[in-house]
């Protein structure tokens, strides 16, 4: 299958890159610099210059293409403006590529977040939030799996607050920076609310699942730990770095602070069932033991 893929050179999307490759399909990767490009081509991809705003790349790039994974997303959390600035540019670039495919049978991946249910663990069946810092993103991707509808095979995952590999990557790696730059190793909260996560390689097995057979229209979760407390992710962190571990006020951890402090477990087990995904790589706190002062 020749496939586009845009976040190709992220940690998720260069993981989901080589997943593809190795599986016998072809990847044309959309890449915002030079030296993006250069790393999607030494991965095996064909590079195509282009970012998420460029949207008439994405039409041509997906109506060639036989199948289609989103994974790009703003990397500016600094403030609630810059994460609204990202929420809207993906959505708009959701809207391009799925409109490209409608009447094609062409599949359609896109990433979201897990969702928080107040109690328990979300399941696949489980609606995302759609207000909040990033309830667009809910809003689009709902959007998107709705054109199952319209003859595109679209399906979602959702993946947890951390996609790790070697102790870097997501929530977890976010704390990581915030460990060195402040030289306190932070949390918000009381340390007690839960954090699914996944190894980055794990992940990349179930978008290639999901693209090569997934029912149309539907959500799953990559998630192999369903509820690491954030106290004990920070306390490895903190160890590693031989830094204190502290809590600290909400407002240190910016516009996604909220989403940091909530308690959001969530279960992969009709994934898994369903879809035959079986995650064997390291755990996050296990991963986290990689990390280095």
């Amino acid at each position: 299958m020749r496939v586009f893929i845009t976040g190709a050179t992220g940690l998720i999307g260069s993981a989901v890159v080589a997943e593809l490759l190795a599986n016998g399909h072809s990847v044309t990767a959309l890449t915002r610099s030079d030296a993006s490009a250069a790393a999607a081509s030494a991965a095996g991809a064909t590079a195509v210059r282009g970012s998420l705003v460029d949207l008439d790349v994405l039409r041509s790039s997906a109506a060639d293409a036989d199948g289609v994974i989103h994974l790009a997303f703003g990397n500016d959390f600094t403030s609630a403006e810059a994460l609204a600035q990202n929420v809207a540019e993906e959505s708009a670039a959701l809207a391009a590529l799925g409109d490209t495919l409608v009447g094609t049978g062409k599949p359609f991946v896109t990433v979201s977040g897990t969702p928080w249910i107040p109690g328990r663990a979300s399941t696949e069946n489980d609606l995302l939030p759609l207000d909040g810092p990033v309830g667009g993103r809910g809003i689009s991707v709902e959007r998107m799996l709705g054109l199952s509808s319209r003859g595109v095979r679209s399906s979602a995952i959702r993946l947890p607050r951390t996609v790790h590999n070697e102790g870097q990557g997501g929530f977890a790696g976010l704390l990581t920076q915030f460990a060195r730059q402040t030289g306190v190793a932070g949390y918000p909260g009381d340390g007690a609310q839960r954090w699914p996560a996944v190894h980055a390689l794990d992940a990349a097995v179930l978008f290639r699942l999901a693209l090569e057979g997934s029912p149309a229209g539907r959500a799953w979760h990559a998630v192999d730990d369903e509820s690491d407390t954030v106290l004990d992710i920070v306390s490895v962190i903190g160890r590693r770095l031989g830094l204190p571990v502290e809590p600290r006020p909400l407002e240190d951890f910016g516009p996604i602070g909220p989403v940091f402090a909530t308690d959001q477990p969530a279960s992969s087990a009709l994934t898994r069932a369903e879809l035959g995904w079986e995650p064997t790589r390291p755990r996050l706190l296990a991963d986290l033991e990689r990390l280095e002062a």
